[in-house]
């Protein structure tokens, strides 16, 4: 028994499953996932299975039919998904059709889907009734869940981290973009689903590790070499240096071991 790690199109996140003999990474497989059978893609060598077996299985390498109704099925989804929206739309429901998923046998439709607050319902799936014999099932998700599922744009111009690598959402804080110096614009700091960007995580430990060397905003210190005392201004941690506002201007690009701490025998910083 081996485990290898497989990749679903709609996410990419990578899961680990049970394979009886090892496939070919990148191989499209038809898969026993927890929804039920499901195309994946191959995204990790084999290696030994541990004692306890994982969950999810790889059934087989997909075959043409496979890929055919496969290709078949998520077009009639996304005809779905924007019936699915009309229908929500006449109806008013304050709802927003993210995306709808046949599993490979066409038994099941997941229709993921983003509202403000809990919302009935149970009409819409009388109006999907006639045009699938599916069971269908709701599934509520976030803006981040969103954002990986559409796909968008970052402010990098690249596509966003959730849709291409991101194997989690881990939590990400205002403190990160104020210890990596960047200005507080909401507008700068959000990603195309609202929320803080998910990069700020990145390299945030590596900023915590410079800020250390340096001495802390709004610091009294005095320039040993001038004798200037005045407050730290700004913080630049990757060029390891800091600006000191003194009375008698700006000193910029100050290393921190040309400073001391301000006494209070010296001139009182401004």
């Amino acid at each position: 028994m081996f485990i290898q790690a497989v990749r679903f199109d709609h996410s990419p996140q990578l899961h680990d499953m049970n394979a009886d003999v090892p496939y070919d990474v990148g191989a499209r497989v038809v898969v026993q996932s927890r929804r039920g059978l499901e195309m994946a893609r191959v995204r990790g060598e084999p290696h030994l299975a541990p004692s306890e077996p994982k969950p999810m299985t790889i059934l087989r390498t997909a075959t043409p039919e496979d890929l055919e109704t496969h290709e078949q099925l998520v077009r009639e989804g996304e005809d779905l998904k924007w019936l699915a929206r009309a229908r929500a739309r006449s109806r008013g429901l304050s709802v927003k059709i993210v995306s709808c998923e046949f599993t490979l046998d066409g038994a099941l439709l997941t229709i993921s889907y983003s509202a403000d607050e809990r919302i009935e319902l149970g009409n819409l799936v009388q109006d999907l009734r006639s045009h699938t014999k599916a069971k269908i099932n709701f599934l509520a998700v976030g803006p981040r869940e969103q954002a990986m599922t559409i796909g968008a744009l970052g402010a990098c111009g690249r596509e966003n981290c959730s849709s291409t690598h991101l194997q989690d959402f881990a939590p990400v804080s205002i403190r990160m973009a104020r210890d990596q110096q960047l200005p507080l614009n909401p507008e700068k700091l959000s990603g195309p689903c609202g929320r803080l960007l998910c990069c700020l995580q990145f390299e945030h430990t590596m900023y915590q590790e410079l800020l250390k060397e340096l001495p802390r905003k709004n610091a009294k210190v005095c320039h040993t070499e001038s004798g200037a005392c005045g407050k730290v201004v700004k913080l630049n941690p990757l060029a390891g240096t800091v600006d000191v506002y003194t009375d008698a201007g700006l000193l910029a690009g100050v290393k921190p071991d040309e400073l001391t701490p301000w006494s209070g025998n010296d001139k009182n910083p401004s």
